[in-house]
């Protein structure tokens, strides 16, 4: 199961061209990385006075993930970002259904996100609790049993249908791109 992690850095200002132009050569760097599966830059409207930078980075597991941060080629990078950034940057794994739909570009419209969770919820949730019904749906309160079913629904979900589903309709989501998926950045 890939790892998708998002990493937030305040870029000094007047240094946002120079940020750009070495995390693009590190980004080529890192992908020399065998867990590295991809990177993405996310950059301030043009026009805008933002300067938050975000990095979307895709890792093959959390080994690969927690060798690529702990690699001297990421700890030079990261002391080389720090000259052209202000505080630290900000690290939160994208989990569940914050990580279904994510991508370099924009997100996908709002209808199209709906319309592919609904149909991954309708047979998952028929399954589910077709499965646990036999098993212990009489020996439960109605209530506790639903909270089962939807956490089995849960877990099916993140873990096994959105993540086929998504990859399937990643044209139909996202429309042609020639090169839809590059590594991230921590």
């Amino acid at each position: 199961m890939s790892i998708h992690v998002a990493i937030t850095r305040r870029v000094r200002a007047g240094c946002e061209a120079e940020f750009q132009q070495a995390l693009r050569e590190f980004f080529q760097t890192s992908f020399g990385h065998s867990g590295v599966m991809g990177a993405s830059l996310l950059v301030p409207p043009p026009g805008s006075d933002a300067r938050e930078y975000g990095i979307l980075r895709t890792f093959r597991n959390e080994e690969e993930r927690d060798a690529f941060y702990e690699s001297p080629m990421f700890k030079t990078w990261d002391e080389r970002a720090k000259t052209m950034t202000e505080g630290e940057p900000v690290y939160r794994r994208l989990d569940g259904l914050e990580a279904w739909f994510r991508s370099p570009g924009p997100p996908p419209p709002r209808w199209k996100m709906a319309l592919l969770t609904w149909l991954a919820v309708w047979p998952v949730s028929m399954i589910v609790s077709a499965l646990f019904a036999p098993l212990f749906g009489q020996l439960v309160p109605k209530f506790i049993f639903a909270g089962v079913v939807a956490g089995g629904i849960v877990i099916v979900l993140t873990w096994a249908a959105m993540p086929l589903l998504v990859r399937i309709a990643r044209p139909w989501l996202h429309g042609p791109s020639p090169q839809s998926d590059k590594p991230g950045d921590r």
